[in-house]
């Protein structure tokens, strides 16, 4: 077989390991099973909501063992087809089978991302914050470059995507914003950008010098109705306020500004929105999905490892660097993925980083393992 097959058949053998560990192979049979057995009790549409999640549940169970066995039936049935030929000295037979192994690898490609967006909160909208952090104006600017980087990645993909607050540099950019994105899988998408990017560049300021900039990026689910947070009324402050700031397309100016302090975890959620009402509800719903993310992050060790590697916006601590000067390199720390395609990066072509990101949190890597792998 010819070595460009073989590396087809390689990759493709790799998205089916992850396929594989995604549903648990070894039990998903049995689970399916068990799932059936529920759906024979003649008891179970006495509760209407269980039953829709249980058939939902028992439907998306199937299509993943349905997806899993085809593309080992089809690896399997064309690898063999091309040896086959090759000793039969059958071109058409290989061409064929080698054309089917293409179209296997596409297919298992998309598969393997669609495994990796089933996590619990995956399918949510999300909250996305960003916060210049050490460098200054440099800084500023360097976090309105990223807020142009991931609103023209949404809207790229067709999602919704509403401002919730925005507070302006001293000198240029943004010190922070806070974003709801609402799509299919925004959250499991944007979920691998929490952390510190790291801009290195000429300065555009007029100093002519190279320089080194953080912002932090962190990226939260919206809860929605069938997640239920509680929230004492005697663990919340809130506070009102004016919000001022240059104005134009991003920047709302209001008397009605709320600011919800959570004692117990002192996480602090903004909304300025037009209504002092509709920012306490923004606000609230902002905190119950930080809540939330905090219980999910004590779930889940990749995502918590992920948030505690975050650290402060500065050295040491950065996901992903982004180098304009002296050549052009966007690298993730954590899985090396990277491209010289920085302004394609900066445009919004994030996929290929958040994939891979993904891909290494199902393997249950640490970021020190991906890169000793790497």
């Amino acid at each position: 077989m010819r070595a460009e097959m073989e590396n087809i058949a390689e990759a493709i053998g790799k998205s089916l390991k992850l396929l594989g560990q995604r549903l648990d192979w070894e039990t998903a049979p049995h689970r399916l099973e068990e799932m059936n057995a529920m759906i024979e009790d003649g008891d179970l549409w006495s509760d209407p909501a269980r039953a829709q999640k249980l058939m939902r549940d028992r439907q998306m169970l199937m299509d993943a063992i349905e997806t899993y066995r085809k593309v080992e039936r089809e690896l399997k049935d064309n690898v063999e087809l091309i040896e086959l030929g090759e000793i039969e000295d059958d071109k058409d037979i290989v061409a064929e089978a080698e054309g089917s192994l293409r179209a296997l690898k596409e297919f298992a490609e998309a598969k393997e991302l669609e495994a990796l967006l089933d996590g619990e909160a995956d399918g949510n909208d999300t909250f996305l914050e960003i916060n210049a952090g050490a460098g200054g104006t440099e800084a500023c600017d360097w976090a309105q470059m990223l807020q142009r980087m991931y609103v023209r990645w949404a809207e790229q993909r067709g999602f919704t995507v509403e401002l919730q607050s925005e507070e302006p540099g001293t000198e240029a950019g943004i010190k922070s914003c806070a974003y709801k994105i609402s799509g299919q899988n925004a959250y499991g998408w944007l979920k691998s950008e929490s952390g510190v990017h790291r801009l290195v560049r000429i300065s555009p300021f007029g100093k002519g010098t190279r320089e080194t900039s953080f912002a932090s990026v962190w990226v939260y689910p919206v809860v929605d109705d069938n997640i239920e947070i509680e929230v004492a009324p005697n663990d919340i402050r809130i506070d009102t306020y004016r919000s001022s700031g240059a104005g134009g397309q991003h920047v709302n100016t209001t008397d009605s500004a709320v600011r919800i302090t959570h004692v117990p975890t002192g996480i602090v959620v903004t909304s300025s929105e037009k209504s002092q009402h509709q920012n306490r509800d923004i606000a609230m719903k902002a905190l119950k999905s930080r809540l939330y993310q905090m219980e999910l992050d004590r779930r889940n060790a990749a995502i918590n490892a992920q948030h505690e590697a975050k650290g402060s916006a500065g050295w040491g601590n950065q996901i992903r660097s982004y180098v304009l000067q002296p050549y052009q390199m966007v690298k993730d720390l954590r899985t090396s993925h990277e491209t010289s395609d920085t302004q394609g990066v900066l445009d919004g072509d994030l996929d290929a980083f958040m994939a891979a990101t993904l891909a290494m949190d199902v393997a249950g890597k640490s970021r020190a393992e991906a890169q000793a792998d790497d």
